[in-house]
């Protein structure tokens, strides 16, 4: 499965709008976690890591990773340190990851910026780890990002809206339902241009007409003109 080929062309809200057609868990990252600068996409399978003081087992887990890649660092949603900084991120850039996605903060911004590869943090602190924790035995199998455990069956998928994960087995159909969503939202823009409003093509006094008579959800109605904007 190429990740990045799948959702080349789709952002996250296309993303979680799909899930939420196909019955899949929205797991969304907290909004705290940001792009480290605007204009960020990133999709990969996850290469999870439980950071606990040392750039070491970032290194260890570059060596079970394969290109394309998102590294998930788990550092617990610290705010005292940065867990990640230039070398690091170099290193992630050479062995052809896609981006890093951080529970915690980052440091050497500029330097990030110049290197190019995307990364999204809670955000930037000058300070680097004073700690050396034990290392768990698993801590390469999964991390967590936010409320969401996330392991090597993982898709994630970043930009300027955030960080959404999803389940690799489906990333495919959630692909192909997200890519249905965003021509449909395109078309509909193209005409609200044109001049036809969005009240106009979603036939909304009619939908106003069917919830008074039968009790129908104005998603029920949207999905009824094969139209999109909730979801």
């Amino acid at each position: 499965m190429d990740a990045r080929a799948l959702f080349e062309d789709l952002t996250t809200a296309h993303v979680a709008d799909a899930c939420l057609r196909l019955g899949v868990a929205v797991r969304c990252a907290p909004p705290t976690l940001r792009p480290a600068w605007a204009g960020t996409h990133v999709a990969g399978r996850a290469r999870p890591v439980r950071h606990v003081g040392s750039v070491d087992v970032f290194l260890e887990a570059l060596g079970h990773a394969a290109p394309g890649d998102v590294l998930v660092v788990d550092n617990e949603g610290r705010t005292d340190e940065a867990c990640v900084g230039d070398l690091v991120t170099l290193e992630v850039a050479r062995a052809g990851l896609a981006g890093i996605v951080i529970w915690g903060l980052h440091r050497d911004t500029a330097q990030l910026r110049a290197i190019g590869l995307p990364v999204l943090s809670l955000g930037a602190c000058p300070n680097g780890p004073e700690r050396l924790d034990p290392q768990a035995v698993d801590a390469l199998a999964w991390a967590r990002c936010g409320p969401h455990l996330v392991t090597g069956d993982d898709v994630v998928l970043a930009d300027d809206d955030g960080v959404v994960l999803l389940p690799a087995d489906r990333a495919a159909e959630v692909a192909a339902v997200a890519a249905r969503i965003r021509d449909t939202e395109e078309r509909q823009a193209e005409q609200m241009r044109a001049g036809t409003t969005l009240r106009e093509q979603t036939r909304f006094d009619e939908y106003l007409a069917a919830r008074e008579r039968d009790g129908v959800t104005f998603r029920q109605h949207l999905r009824s003109l094969d139209a999109a904007i909730e979801e």
